[in-house]
């Protein structure tokens, strides 16, 4: 798994955006910070004290190259932001959350981040690079932060106007008007918003996000979206108390949300909240199998844009193996020792690196 943070000893380090320029003789790397107009040097030995920004004695380096974007610490933290070498970067806007789902693999705090990190991501915005194909907006919710979250999109489509920008969101703010309607306003045809639904039977919707009225704000947050003309992905994670509905879900997606341009369906991510919640929300993939199939070729079949993402070719039945993406971040991504004997490994997107359990069930598949 790649490390996204490590630690070395800082040298007169404040806190900055860097972004790293070269790598020298020696093999360290020399990196600007725009806010200072200065360089700085991440090194792994330890170079002479009249060295002026240093961060030294740090681990390895090996996960971080020329163009990539990182923010040091006056405690000489190293935390990436970009990786100029990713197809999977994205903007963390905070760590709170309206709702508070079984299965969320990064728990939200009750901290007040919303200031740090737009000023950390209206810093990073500008300083990427402008042909950049794809970047994702996650958190926690990042509509939480407000009208904030309006500049932030503005900034995007001023500094990256041709980025396909994808945002992950519950959806809920959007059940405003004045939400979708400043959205509208920014103009931006690149940006696509990925809004899980849960069930078609709004207490359970409700039960899965922790969150009384949740399901009616999403769908009215869908249908206000649609009204302003916005790219909508909606988003099913599969897992117990899920499963059972999906065939009645994917009706339901048809009769109420046609104008959705993708559906995904998604493997458990076995981290987070799930180990906790592993009796409401473990199972087998093959103990769903027949509700996915049922789903997916109903889906397919009416004419809507359907994927099964984090799940093994191993784990599906050959039928669904057309819909199956390879759609695990690079930087938790890997594969198990038996996935070097499959002879499908080059088409399988592998398994979370950070879950803390896999399926017991993958097994190559034989020539």
């Amino acid at each position: 798994m790649i490390q996204l943070r490590t630690r070395g000893i800082p040298i007169n380090i404040t806190e900055t955006l860097i972004k790293v320029s070269y790598i020298n003789a020696v093999g360290e790397l020399v990196c600007f910070s725009p806010s200072l107009n200065k360089t700085v040097l991440l090194s792994t030995g330890v170079p002479p004290l009249e060295r002026h920004l240093v961060i030294a004695a740090i681990p390895s380096l090996k996960d971080f190259g020329i163009g990539d974007i990182l923010l040091i610490s006056p405690n000489g933290t190293i935390s990436s932001l970009f990786r100029e070498q990713s197809a999977h970067n994205t903007l963390f806007i905070t760590d709170r959350c309206n709702s508070n789902c079984l299965m969320c693999s990064q728990p939200p705090k009750n901290t007040d981040d919303l200031d740090y990190f737009f000023e950390i991501n209206s810093q990073l915005i500008r300083m990427l690079p402008p042909d950049l194909k794809e970047l994702g907006i996650t958190g926690g919710e990042p509509t939480i932060l407000g009208s904030r979250f309006i500049t932030l999109l503005e900034l995007i489509t001023e500094y990256l106007p041709n980025t396909a920008i994808h945002i992950l969101t519950n959806g809920r703010s959007f059940a405003w008007k004045n939400v979708a309607q400043a959205i509208q306003k920014v103009c931006n045809p690149n940006l696509v918003f990925g809004i899980p639904l849960y069930s078609d039977y709004y207490q359970q919707h409700d039960y899965i996000v922790q969150a009384k009225g949740a399901f009616n704000q999403t769908i009215l947050g869908f249908h206000n979206m649609a009204r302003y003309g916005q790219r909508l992905e909606l988003r099913i994670v599969l897992h117990k108390q899920t499963y059972k509905r999906l065939p009645s879900l994917a009706k339901y997606i048809f009769m109420n949300l046609p104008f959705v341009e993708h559906i995904a369906l998604m493997g458990l991510e076995y981290t987070g909240y799930t180990p906790k919640n592993s009796d409401l929300l473990w199972m087998e993939p093959s103990e769903y199998a027949d509700e996915l199939e049922e789903a997916v070729s109903f889906l397919d079949g009416m004419g809507l844009a359907v994927s099964i993402y984090n799940l093994q070719l191993c784990l599906l039945k050959p039928s669904l193996w057309k819909f199956a993406r390879k759609s695990i971040s690079d930087w938790k991504q890997e594969y198990l020792n038996e996935c070097s004997r499959c002879s499908l490994v080059a088409e399988c997107g592998g398994v979370f690196a950070t879950s803390k359990k896999h399926s017991g069930k993958i097994k190559a598949i034989a020539k």
